[in-house]
C-alpha cells in the first residue's frame, strides 16, 4: 500500500512539473503571432466567439467566460451545434477562435468553410502547423511541441493546460490594453464579492434612522431608554435641537448605568454621551465603513448626510451582504 501511494505521489509531482515546464515553454514562445491575435481581438467590431470540441471545448468555454468577465463581448459556440443552425450566431464583424490540438477535429474542420462564407475572421490555436485549421485560419497560433502528462501520453492534459493559460494571457493582455478597470469589473460581477465592494454604499445596507429614533442633547436617561426600545441598533444618535449629530450613546453604556441603580427619570444624558463618535458620510462605500469599524473595534456607527444622522451602519449588516475585508 505504501509503495502504491508513493508511486501516486511521484506521478502527481511529475505531472505538475511537466505541465509547468510546458507553460514556461509557452511563455518563451509568445511573440509576433500572439500580438497579431491580440490586435485582432482588440479591434474586433463584433463578438468574440470561441469554439472547440471535447476537452478543447471545455477550454474554449473557460476562455470565452474569462473574456466576458474582463469586458470583451464573448461566448462559446459548440461546433457540432453550429452545424445544426448555431452558425447563425456568427456575423461578418465577428472574430472566431477555434481550438484543436490536432487541427483536424472533424467538427471544427466542417464549419471552417461556413465561417469563411460569413466573412468572420478565424484564429486557429493548434499544435499542428500542417493541419487544416492552421492552413485555413487568418492567424494561427502554433504551440511548441509538448507531451501529454497522461502516463499513456494520450489523454489531453498538458495541451489543455497550455491552451487555458494562453487564453488567460490573451484575455488579460487585451483587457488591460482596453483600460478595463476595477469599476468596470464590478459592473459585470454585481453579485460577486469584489463587485459588492466596489458598488455597495453604506446607504444600501444601513438601518435607516428617523428623527424619532434619536434623542436630543439635554434629555433624561429615560428618554434614551425609550428610543432604544423602538429600534434594534447597538447605538442611538444624540442630536442638537437642529438635528445635527452631537454624539452617541451605546447600549453598553446604558446597561452599565442601569446596573448602578441610577434614577432614570432624574439622570441627564450629558455624562453618557460620546461626543467624539466615529461616523461615516452617506457616500462612503460599505467596505470602507467595515474597515473603519474594524480599526476602531466598534460594531456600529452613525451615517451622516449634511451633518444629520440618516442611519446606523453595523459590521453585521455589511458581512451579511457578503462583503469582507
Amino acid at each position: 500500500m505504501v509503495d502504491r501511494e508513493e508511486r501516486m505521489l511521484a506521478t502527481a509531482q511529475r505531472v505538475v512539473e511537466q505541465e509547468t515546464e510546458a507553460v514556461r515553454g509557452l511563455g518563451k514562445s509568445l511573440g509576433k503571432v500572439f500580438l497579431s491575435v491580440c490586435r485582432e481581438v482588440d479591434s474586433c467590431q463584433g463578438k468574440l466567439i470561441v469554439t472547440g470540441m471535447g476537452k478543447s471545448g471545455h477550454v474554449a468555454r473557460k476562455i470565452a467566460a474569462s473574456m466576458a468577465s474582463l469586458g470583451i463581448c464573448s461566448f462559446f459556440l459548440h461546433p457540432a451545434e453550429a452545424m445544426h443552425g448555431d452558425l447563425g450566431m456568427i456575423q461578418e464583424k465577428d472574430v472566431v477562435i477555434a481550438i484543436s490540438y490536432s487541427g483536424e477535429s472533424e467538427e471544427i474542420v466542417k464549419i471552417i468553410p461556413n465561417i469563411k462564407i460569413i466573412g468572420a475572421r478565424l484564429i486557429g490555436i493548434t499544435n499542428n502547423k500542417e493541419s487544416t485549421l492552421a492552413r485555413k485560419s487568418d492567424i494561427v497560433q502554433v504551440f511548441p511541441d509538448m507531451m501529454e502528462a497522461c502516463h499513456l501520453g494520450l489523454a489531453p492534459t498538458t495541451s489543455t493546460t497550455v491552451a487555458m493559460v494562453y487564453g488567460d494571457a490573451l484575455a488579460v493582455a487585451v483587457s488591460e490594453a482596453k483600460g478595463f478597470t476595477k469599476n468596470d469589473f464590478a459592473v459585470f460581477h454585481p453579485a460577486g464579492s469584489l463587485g459588492k465592494k466596489l458598488t455597495v454604499k453604506v446607504t444600501d445596507v444601513m438601518e435607516k434612522i428617523e428623527h424619532a429614533q434619536c434623542v436630543e442633547k439635554g434629555k433624561m436617561l429615560v428618554d434614551a431608554i425609550k428610543v432604544f426600545s423602538r429600534q434594534q441598533t447597538g447605538i442611538i444618535p444624540v442630536n442638537f435641537p437642529d438635528g445635527r449629530l452631537c454624539g452617541i450613546i451605546t447600549n453598553g453604556t446604558l446597561e452599565r448605568v442601569l446596573e448602578e441603580g441610577v434614577d432614570i427619570y432624574h439622570t441627564g444624558l450629558s455624562q453618557m454621551v460620546n461626543e467624539l463618535p466615529v461616523y461615516v458620510e452617506a457616500e462612503t462605500m460599505a467596505i470602507e465603513a467595515l474597515r473603519i469599524m474594524m480599526e476602531h473595534k466598534i460594531k456600529s456607527m452613525p451615517v451622516i448626510l449634511e451633518e444629520k444622522v440618516i442611519g446606523v451602519i453595523s459590521v453585521t449588516a455589511i458581512l451579511n451582504r457578503g462583503i469582507y475585508l
